[in-house]
C-alpha cells in the first residue's frame, strides 16, 4: 500500500485542515474492494455510519467528522482542497482519509463509480458547502474533533493515522 500525504491550505470558502489528506493507493486489492467487505472492514475497525454512494459533484466538507472513502466500483477523479488543490484518481481498492474541513468534489467519473464512506465513533458526515460557514468558526469546530483511534483500513493503532498525531 502506497500512502500519499497532502497538506492543503485554506481556499475560497473551504477551511481545509492542518492535518494532511491521506491517499492510500491499493489499500486493498480490487477483488477485496466490494461494498459489503469495505463497509464491514470499516465497522470492524471502529468506524461507523457506513454508506455506499458517489462523491457529490460540488465543493463540500465536513465539520462534524473526519471521513474515510473507499472506491468499490468504477473510476473517478476527485478534487481535494478547492480549485487550487489536488486531483486524485480513484480506482477500486484505493482509499482516502479526509480530515474534517478538507473540501472535496467529484470532477469526473465512470457511470458505475461508487465509494463506501464511514466516520470515527461519535462523528458524522453532515455536509457543509464551500462558503457556508465563517472560516474562524469552521476552524474552531474542526479543532474540537477527536482524532480517530484506529486506522480504518488495517485497524492499527494509529496505523496510517500516525502522521496526524505528529
Amino acid at each position: 500500500m502506497e500512502v500519499e500525504s497532502h497538506h492543503l491550505s485554506p481556499a475560497a470558502g473551504i477551511p481545509n485542515s492542518p492535518l494532511p489528506l491521506l491517499v492510500l493507493r491499493q489499500a486493498v486489492s480490487a477483488e477485496e474492494a466490494s461494498a459489503e467487505a469495505m463497509a464491514q472492514r470499516f465497522r470492524d475497525h471502529g468506524w461507523q455510519g457506513t454508506w455506499v454512494y458517489t462523491v457529490f459533484d460540488y465543493w463540500h466538507y465536513h465539520l462534524a467528522g473526519h471521513e474515510v472513502l473507499s472506491c468499490v466500483a468504477g473510476e473517478a477523479s476527485i478534487g481535494f482542497g478547492g480549485d487550487a488543490g489536488i486531483v486524485a484518481p480513484m480506482r477500486p481498492g484505493d482509499v482516502v482519509v479526509i480530515p474534517a474541513g478538507v473540501g472535496h468534489r467529484r470532477l469526473s467519473a465512470t457511470a458505475d463509480f461508487a465509494v463506501v464512506g464511514a466516520y470515527p465513533p461519535g462523528q458524522n458526515g453532515a455536509i457543509t458547502r464551500a462558503g457556508a460557514v465563517d472560516h474562524d468558526t469552521a476552524i474552531e469546530q474542526i479543532a474540537a474533533l477527536a482524532l480517530p483511534e484506529r486506522d480504518p483500513v488495517t485497524g492499527g493503532t494509529p496505523g496510517c493515522l500516525a502522521v496526524w498525531r505528529g
